[in-house]
């Protein structure tokens, strides 16, 4: 029997994942490539750790239903089509929907947590580590919590300060140096990316 072949991504929030994430996945048909996302595995809001100040933090590893994520990764390597209920973070303007996950080639496990989880890594065939200034990564969590989320300024601030960064320093950061391959992403992640089509290219065509 065939197995898919599970390919993690990781790096702190505002690296650039989705991006990067985006431009691997409009290379190839979801016959080909499947995303699952460890941000459809957050706990509900009511089981987020809170902080002294009383603001619920989801930047720790506990607020993510791991074993959730992991079990559903193995039946898609398995060969199971996997349901999955968006996880929208509250936000009022978006109604969430009915994710379903179809079996491929290659799945793409992202999330940042996904190297700190030793049930997902241990699931991963090739890690991927994405890495950006920490001005640019908060910029663009300024620019991504305002436009998905909600959240004004002064709340991303907050929440950069008192849970983001303490996260990537605990949580990100030091495995790093677990993955197969870092991409910095300050500006340009073009060869890194054409390295990576190159290796699902060849994971495909040996599938088939």
């Amino acid at each position: 029997m065939r197995h898919s072949t599970i390919v993690g991504i990781t790096g702190g929030s505002g690296s650039g994942k989705t991006y990067f994430l985006n431009s691997l996945l409009k290379q190839y048909s979801s016959e080909q490539v499947c995303l699952i996302s460890q941000d459809n595995y957050y706990k509900q809001r009511d089981s987020q750790p809170v902080d002294e100040n009383g603001v619920r933090n989801f930047d720790t590893p506990g607020g993510i239903d791991h074993e959730a994520f992991a079990d559903d990764i193995r039946k898609l390597k398995a060969g199971e089509e996997v349901q999955r209920l968006e996880y929208t973070f509250n936000n009022p303007d978006v109604e969430p929907k009915m994710l379903v996950f179809k079996p491929a080639p290659i799945i793409v496990v992202e999330g940042i947590f996904v190297f700190y989880f030793s049930v997902v890594s241990e699931l991963l065939d090739l890690r991927i580590f994405i890495e950006a200034q920490n001005f640019l990564m908060l910029k663009r969590r300024i620019i991504r919590d305002a436009k998905e989320r909600g959240y004004d300024l002064d709340d991303v601030l907050y929440r950069y300060e008192k849970h983001v960064a303490p996260t990537y320093q605990k949580y990100i950061e030091p495995f790093k140096h677990s993955a197969d391959l870092i991409i910095p992403n300050n500006s340009d992640f073009k060869n890194a990316l054409s390295v990576l089509v190159a290796y699902c290219n060849e994971i495909i065509r040996q599938y088939h």
